[in-house]
């Protein structure tokens, strides 16, 4: 059984993830431009996290 703050931390945490999986997918769909030290990051890059932080989303709404 959970607490209310083990509750809230679950809820915030789903909700960082799911943003970020948002943000990660739009950015492969839209082919934007990401370099990291002058390096270009590949889309397929993008995909790979936007499943997992999604998966981590989902399973922190589930553990609520």
């Amino acid at each position: 059984m959970m607490n209310a703050s083990h509750r809230t931390y679950a809820t915030a945490s789903a909700t960082i993830f799911a943003l970020v999986a948002l943000f990660q997918a739009f950015r492969a769909v839209a082919a934007l431009p990401v370099s990291i030290d002058g390096r270009a990051v590949p889309v397929v890059a993008s995909w790979v996290v936007a499943v997992l932080a999604a998966a981590l989303a989902v399973w922190g709404w589930r553990s609520r």
